[in-house]
């Protein structure tokens, strides 16, 4: 077992307190000593030049499979040279008619080099595989989708 810890915290820097107006930048600081400045999406009367929760969770789910997947090429002897990904999370009612993120998908773009490069099934298989251990997707209820871009780049 592990713990892994964030402190999140806000301040209210106007006079007044309302919806409409209260600034919803807050700062995020990770174990690590990292410090992130964030905000509501844009669509909640947040700042679009800051990351929001609901594309952090995107990335999250994103930056766990690139891990799972760079450690069962490289168990597997393949030379990993790049990996791009453009994770998109959907927010909408899910079927209690709630908001939540009901799906997430992964479009990871991988370039291998060395002399072992896998084909079109094996890098499917590695993706499957990477997906099966990311803990983050095993902890959320929202669908993860894993589409890999293969082929000619």
């Amino acid at each position: 077992m592990s713990e892994h810890k964030a402190s999140v915290t806000w301040k209210r820097n106007t006079p007044d307190f309302s919806y409409e107006t209260y600034d919803r930048t807050h700062a995020w600081r990770f174990e690590g000593g990292v410090t992130l400045t964030a905000s509501a999406a844009p669509e909640f009367m947040g700042n679009p030049e800051l990351v929001d929760p609901e594309s952090a969770y995107a990335a999250s789910l994103s930056s766990c499979h690139l891990l799972s997947f760079l450690a069962i090429a490289a168990r597997k002897k393949f030379t990993v040279d790049s990996y791009a990904d453009h994770a998109v999370a959907t927010l909408e009612k899910n079927a209690e008619g709630k908001l939540a993120i009901t799906r997430v998908v992964l479009r990871p773009r991988v370039t291998f080099g060395g002399e072992r490069i896998p084909d079109e099934a094996e890098i499917r298989k590695l993706h499957e595989r990477a997906h099966g251990i990311c803990f983050i997707a095993n902890s959320v209820r929202s669908e993860v989708v894993v589409e890999p871009v293969v082929g000619a780049g």
